[in-house]
């Protein structure tokens, strides 16, 4: 019996209580049946993209499944593109920073998480983490959806457009950099994966 695991990655200092999370594994949840079984993974990411990575592989390498989807947003976007180019499986990018080292460089330090205010500290080797998950260049356009807002007061949408040249892209005219008309978008997210 044919599986698919999405695997959805929140973006920095989110968690997967975020609004665009919460809605897309509903959606998926939603469609999931016994003949065609759809398992939801979307973890609490950690500080460290390393760690992060690391968990999320683990989990991707013992689940059963058949097919892979990654979604990803903001630094869960770039997260996306490694695993994507890995797995040669379908990605999702929603405001992707696609080049997430240098986005987020200014932010080392002592931080808070949007949900819960914990603190977290955000430190320098991070970077350099980030840096090993760099891709330069993805190797098939054809595998990847790009959502990206012109709107975004954070990433710039030119970069993402060139970054995701080939691929299947939805640019929203204004928007934010959380996409808050989402859920107006979903269905085109729906029907990339599971299409």
């Amino acid at each position: 019996m044919p599986t698919t695991l999405v695997v959805y990655l929140h973006g920095f200092r989110s968690s997967p209580r975020s609004s665009k999370a919460v809605m897309t594994g509903e959606a998926i949840n939603a469609l999931s049946t016994q003949e065609n079984p759809i398992e939801w993974y979307c973890p609490q990411l950690l500080a460290s993209p390393k760690e992060s990575m690391g968990m999320v592989e683990k989990h991707i390498k013992d689940s059963k499944h058949d097919r892979l989807v990654v979604i990803g947003s903001s630094l869960g976007g770039y997260y996306a593109n490694y695993l994507t180019e890995k797995y040669g499986c379908k990605g999702v990018a929603l405001n992707p920073a696609v080049r997430a080292p240098r986005e987020l460089a200014s932010h080392v330090g002592m931080l808070t998480s949007y949900d819960t205010d914990e603190p977290y500290d955000f430190r320098s080797e991070y970077i350099d983490q980030l840096r090993d998950l760099q891709v330069e260049a993805i190797s098939n356009p054809s595998r990847y959806f790009l959502m990206a807002a012109k709107g975004d007061e954070l990433l710039d949408w030119h970069e993402m457009v060139e970054f995701y040249k080939g691929s299947e892209q939805l640019v929203l005219e204004g928007s934010d950099h959380g996409i808050s008309e989402y859920s107006d978008y979903l269905p085109k997210v729906m029907r990339f994966i599971f299409g």
